[in-house]
C-alpha cells in the first residue's frame, strides 16, 4: 500500500476567514481596480513558460467571440531582470487593446488578500509545475481555479468540481471556460470554491 504525501501549504495562513475585508478594499483601491468588475488572479512570475502570454490572447477572445467587457485581470509577478518578456507583453497589451483590463503587480506581501479580491483564479503554464502552489493556495482560499492540463495541476485540482483544466496550448478553450465561469451565478462559484478547501484540507495541509 502506497501513500502519496503531497507537498503542504499553511492552511491557517491561506484562510478566508483569517483576512480583512478592509485590507481587501485597500489593495482593490491601490491598485486602481473597479471592485463591481469580475477579477480574474493571475498569479506568477513573469517568464514564458507561465503562459501570460496565452492568457492575453484569451482575454482578447473573452472580448471579441464572448462580448464580455466587464473583467479586470491581475497579471501578478516579478519579471525577475527578463525585461526583454515584460515589453513583449506590454505590446501584446498595446496589440489587444487590454490597457483598460490588465493591471501589472510586481509583488504583494498578503498573498491571501490577493487570492480573496478575485473572483477567480489562472494558472496558465504552457510546461509541466513539478507542483503549483497557485492552484492550491487558491482553493485553500475558497476560489475556483482554471488550470492547464498538465503536470501538478492534474493532481490537486479536482476537474469540474474545484475548477477546471484546459488544453495548455488552447487560448479559445481558457476563454470559453472564463466565460462559462463569468456566466455562474455567484452561489454556484462559491460551491466551487467549497470543494477546493475541502479538496486542500484533505490532502495539501501542511
Amino acid at each position: 500500500k502506497l501513500m502519496v504525501i503531497f507537498r503542504g501549504i499553511n492552511l491557517e495562513y491561506f484562510n478566508l476567514k483569517n483576512t480583512s475585508e478592509e485590507k481587501v478594499d485597500f489593495l482593490i483601491q491601490a491598485w486602481n481596480i473597479n471592485k463591481n468588475d469580475f477579477i480574474i488572479l493571475l498569479p506568477g512570475r513573469l517568464t514564458r513558460w507561465k503562459g501570460q502570454e496565452k492568457f492575453m490572447e484569451a482575454l482578447n477572445l473573452l472580448i471579441e467571440s464572448y462580448s464580455k467587457n466587464n473583467f479586470h485581470a491581475v497579471i501578478l509577478g516579478s519579471d525577475q531582470g527578463r525585461k526583454i518578456y515584460s515589453k513583449k507583453l506590454l505590446l501584446l497589451v498595446e496589440r489587444y487593446r487590454l490597457s483598460k483590463k490588465i493591471t501589472f503587480i510586481k509583488n504583494c506581501k498578503e498573498m491571501p488578500l490577493a487570492y480573496k479580491m478575485a473572483d477567480i483564479v489562472v494558472s496558465s503554464s504552457i510546461e509541466p509545475e513539478a507542483f503549483g502552489r497557485v492552484a492550491v493556495e487558491a482553493q485553500a482560499m475558497n476560489k475556483p481555479i482554471i488550470a492547464s492540463n498538465l503536470g501538478g495541476s492534474k493532481e490537486t485540482v479536482l476537474n469540474n468540481k474545484s475548477g477546471l483544466l484546459y488544453d495548455c496550448e488552447d487560448a479559445k478553450e481558457l476563454a470559453s471556460i472564463i466565460n462559462k465561469l463569468m456566466e455562474m451565478d455567484k452561489e454556484s462559484l462559491g460551491l466551487m470554491g467549497k470543494e477546493g478547501r475541502k479538496n486542500v484540507e484533505k490532502k495539501f495541509n501542511v
